[in-house]
């Protein structure tokens, strides 16, 4: 009897838990602004808005092109990491807490937020 017991406590949970809907990819809440050099010359400002938590983002307006974004800024909830080269790769990044700003010194391709 309690074989059957056990087995049915079992079997309802690994029914329950099939049948509860995956919760969506974490995202970091906020802005993350950036600068980047458009085809006129001109600075101009690049968001990542609400970005995916956990993924390697690369700054879409460097991919392709020689000169890489700079002087990020990480108006979201969780801490980015950038990296100078793209695809998170390289031995060259820099960890930003939430609300940091950096000048126009520091140069990116991707980031990652935890």
């Amino acid at each position: 009897m309690r074989l059957r017991s056990t087995l049915a406590a079992a079997l309802g949970g690994l029914l329950l838990s099939v049948a509860l809907p995956a919760s969506p990819a974490a995202a970091a809440n906020g802005d993350f602004t950036y600068s980047y050099v458009g085809l006129n010359g001109l600075n101009l400002r690049g968001v990542l808005a609400d970005p995916d938590s956990s993924v390697c983002i690369n700054i879409p307006e460097t991919v392709g092109s020689a000169l890489p974004a700079l002087a990020p800024s990480n108006f979201t909830d969780s801490t980015a990491t950038v990296f100078l080269d793209s695809d998170c790769d390289g031995d060259t990044f820099y960890v930003m807490a939430p609300g940091k700003r950096l000048g126009e010194r520091l140069r990116l391709r991707s980031v990652v937020f935890s």
